[in-house]
């Protein structure tokens, strides 16, 4: 019994290591920019898609952020940004990205029939 309570505590253990940094963030993915974002704001967004895609989701959100400084019509960094907030617990301020995302890019499919925007949105 003593054996199954280690086996049973490495077994943990090793899910948690293979699982760090991956939350529900992890079956979102990020949007590149539209061919109509300044070279800022794709430079910017291309950025944080790597440091989201990669869990490091304080610089993910100052990159979108920046993005969202040089280009505020991008509707793809508004919705970056909020899935870099969700990931991060801060779903009020999610939401409100999720919010902006939609009214600014609700002719792409991506935004406008993602599944973690309708649940923030309650639609």
């Amino acid at each position: 019994m003593r054996w199954f309570g280690y086996a049973g505590m490495a077994l943990l253990a090793v899910m948690f290591v293979a699982f760090s940094g991956q939350s529900a963030h992890a079956m979102d993915k990020a949007l590149a920019t539209g061919a109509g974002a300044s070279a800022d704001a794709k430079m910017h967004n291309d950025s944080g898609i790597e440091h989201y895609d990669k869990g490091h989701m304080d610089v993910a959100e100052k990159h979108f952020r920046e993005a969202i400084q040089a280009d505020p019509k991008c509707a793809e960094a508004h919705y970056n940004l909020a899935l870099t907030l969700d990931a991060q617990g801060e779903h009020k301020d999610a939401a409100a990205e999720f919010k902006k995302a939609l009214d600014l890019g609700s002719k792409n499919p991506a935004i406008a029939n993602s599944g973690i925007l309708k649940k923030h949105l309650g639609m």
